[in-house]
């Protein structure tokens, strides 16, 4: 029987697809091949060449065309893809599609991968003379004004661009050119190390060359960065590459300024705002090797790195390095099974490491190294906790965290307001017989958004104009309940007329360039309040924000989310570590009607890594994860019946294994989007006997009667079981 290729196809279906070699031209494993797939045509990618098919040659259909002279994915990488789909029971073709770029995903040439440049045409500057361009547009004459520009210097200059770019170029007023080969760029000097930062780096350097991981736990504002800057710059030296992960786009601008000011070299940057050719060119750069120092967020994990030296991933407890959908892979986790493979040092960087790297550390699996000390500031931020209870609140905030906002802002210092809750209230609620404005998709209540008069749902982003009488009984007495962080700035704005008051959160930044705009005013030490949710919870530094406050602890504190007390220990601590981190010292106010609750009290009294190790003693007791191991299954339908037999037929397969089963039962939010939603939580003590029993069961799921009747995914180590 001839041999056949067996191909990867993006399609969520736990199976490879087995095609006859094409008529010309030879496919390999790691090559793009576009091939016949039901009535259309798909761009796969060859896991095997040459292995007998399963079913007889007459049923099979052949490979169209190759799309590549040499493989687009080395060994390494393809057998790093393998391995994580079969620990995070993900379809293979998702695993595949997920490593490369949306563009190379497609029957297209490879974009080119000279450096893109851009000049102004004579017409052009005649239009920036006459001032006929505005706004975005004028923005981009003006930096081409002082020369031609690469893309990536325009990236930072002018994030989002593009757009201006499109319409500039078909009017004739600039056009693409071709830069010079760049000299050496400039290169500012780096700060002296403290000791324990160079015995960071002096431990981690011993490393490089083989596989070791590292766990830098350092407090906030300790120079965890300034580590990461001296090993890359080591990396570097030796002529190997450097990939460093970063959980938000919004870190991506300032991080690339502080790496190619220090390490003078071009940085690749790989997220999903940038745009597609974009993201191509800076994977086939680390590819082809060209690129040596490499930032980009979750997806960066799969770039191929041919001269591997070291992989970091900051903030490493961060939550969004965890893929939701899809193949639900966890790229820190990711990065641990590519330093294996690649024989490179690995260094997850955080001031609240999660439970699973501590477990890890215990366990002798990761060798920490601590910064416990901050350079350059005067000391840790004092942390006081303001008891709510019998206290007259103004908007959800106490006389003393607006007395604290007055001295802070007396002084010309900035003051942060934190609360993780966008809009403007949670409830809209009437006074006179108890109606509340619910999602008719989720049964769940809407948050009020007063600056677009709307109702929105943010489970499934339902919408509706805000009633002006109460849709039950007509009365007009409908009152917001909660506070957004919508309502704070009013009330923020009416307390403080005189001051600046920004509030940073998804409804402010939705343009692409805005949040790192807010970013820069921020660092020029004006006078401000800032009020914000969990995305001013990263990394930014800003040296004259002096007072945190943070508002709505009490909501982690009484969570039914066994995760919940991490979250929330992490929070306090990150959004803690944004005051004081220059000369002035920082000051942090925690508003809660539980002042006496325990994990507070040990998180002032004892700081996180006493809070971390108490939590871990609770999974422990009760072999939660990290000590026991899970995986979910998720079902929704319109019909709940549908989502009923789907799981009771998914549980039944399991019967005679050693696996605890909690389910089938409905999801904590039964109801989303119109459809019904119930989830099966599968345990085991040990992830040997839960991945032994779950493979053969994962691919007859598919096969099961009312599999075709509900949309289901299976999570491995899932972090929400909602």
């Amino acid at each position: 029987m001839p041999a056949v290729l067996r191909v990867a196809l993006p399609v969520p279906l736990p199976t490879l697809f087995d095609y006859l070699p094409p008529a010309t031209g030879e496919a390999v494993a790691g090559s793009r091949v576009l091939v016949p797939f039901g009535k259309g045509k798909a761009v796969g990618v060859v896991v095997e060449a040459g292995v007998e098919s399963a079913v007889g040659n007459a049923r099979l259909k052949r490979v169209l065309r190759v799309l590549d002279d040499a493989p687009l994915l080395d060994a390494e990488l393809m057998a790093t893809l393998a391995r994580a789909a079969d620990y995070w029971l993900g379809a293979p073709g998702e695993a595949y599609a997920n490593a490369l770029p949306l563009a190379l995903r497609e029957d297209r040439p490879l974009p080119e991968l000279h450096e893109e440049a851009w000049a102004l045409t004579a017409a052009g500057r005649s239009a920036l003379d006459a001032g006929s361009r505005r706004g975005g547009s004028r923005a981009l004459l003006e930096a081409l004004a002082r020369g031609p520009q690469t893309a990536e210097l325009l990236h930072e200059m002018l994030p989002g661009w593009r757009d201006a770019a499109r319409r500039l170029d078909e009017a004739g007023l600039i056009e693409r050119t071709r830069t010079q080969t760049a000299g050496p760029m400039a290169v500012t000097t780096a700060p002296s190390l403290s000791d324990e930062q160079q015995q960071a780096v002096d431990a981690i350097g011993e490393s490089l060359g083989a596989f070791q991981s590292f766990l830098l736990d350092g407090v906030t504002g300790s120079g965890k960065t300034e580590v990461y800057l001296a090993l890359i710059e080591k990396v570097i030296a030796q002529g190997k590459q450097a990939l460093l992960l970063v959980p938000e786009i919004g870190l991506a601008p300032q991080t690339v300024r502080r790496l190619r000011d220090r390490l003078g070299v071009a940085v690749q940057v790989l997220h999903s705002n940038l745009a597609e050719g974009d993201r191509a060119r800076a994977w086939l750069r680390a590819r082809s090797g060209e690129a040596k120092v490499i930032l980009g967020t979750r997806s960066a994990i799969f770039t191929p790195l041919p001269n591997a030296g070291l992989i970091v991933v900051d903030e490493e407890h961060d939550s969004a390095y965890k893929q939701q959908e899809g193949f639900r892979y966890h790229a820190r986790d990711l990065a641990i099974l590519r330093g294996r493979a690649l024989n490179v040092p690995v260094v997850l960087g955080s001031a609240t490491p999660s439970l699973e790297s501590l477990a890890n550390v215990q366990a002798g699996r990761y060798r920490t190294l601590h910064l416990r000390a901050r350079p350059g500031a005067i000391r840790a931020p004092q942390v006081q906790i303001v008891d709510m209870r019998a206290q007259r609140l103004d908007h959800g905030l106490s006389p003393a965290l607006l007395a604290a906002v007055t001295d802070t802002v007396a002084r010309g210092e900035q003051a942060l307001v934190f609360r993780n809750r966008r809009g403007y209230a949670p409830v809209l609620l009437c006074y006179s017989c108890g109606w509340h404005a619910e999602c008719p998709r989720c049964e769940h209540p809407m948050t009020l958004h007063a600056a677009r008069r709307a109702l929105i749902c943010h489970h499934c982003d339902y919408s509706t104009r805000m009633p002006g009488q109460c849709p039950s009984c007509f009365s007009p007495e409908l009152k917001p309940q909660g506070q957004g962080t919508e309502r704070l700035e009013e009330a923020l704005t009416a307390h403080f007329p005189e001051v600046p008051v920004m509030r940073i959160d998804r409804e402010t930044t939705r343009r692409r360039d805005a949040f790192e705009q807010l970013l820069e005013g921020l660092h020029e030490d004006r006078l401000a309040i800032l009020v914000g949710t969990q995305m001013l919870a990263k990394g930014h530094d800003l040296p004259n924000l002096t007072l945190v406050a943070i508002v709505g602890v009490d909501e982690g504190l009484h969570s039914v989310d066994f995760r919940a007390s991490e979250r929330l220990a992490q929070l306090v601590v990150q959004v803690a570590g944004r005051a004081g981190r220059a000369q002035k010292p920082g000051r942090v106010l925690l508003q809660t009607h539980h002042p006496e609750h325990p994990l507070l009290r040990q998180l002032l009294a004892q700081g996180y890594a006493a809070a971390a190790a108490t939590l871990l003693e609770e999974r422990r007791s009760v072999q939660l994860p990290p000590f026991g191991h899970q995986v979910l299954l998720r079902a929704d339908a319109h019909q709940r019946e549908h989502v009923d037999a789907f799981l009771g037929e998914a549980a039944n397969a399991l019967t005679g294994t050693p696996l605890q089963l909690a389910g089938p039962m409905p999801a904590p939010m039964p109801l989303r989007a119109g459809r019904h939603r119930g989830q099966l939580l599968i345990e085991a003590e040990t992830r040997g006997a839960l991945h032994s029993a779950l493979r053969p069961w994962y691919p007859s799921l598919s096969r099961l009667p009312s599999a075709r009747r509900v949309r289901w995914s299976l999570d491995v180590d899932p972090i929400d079981l909602y």
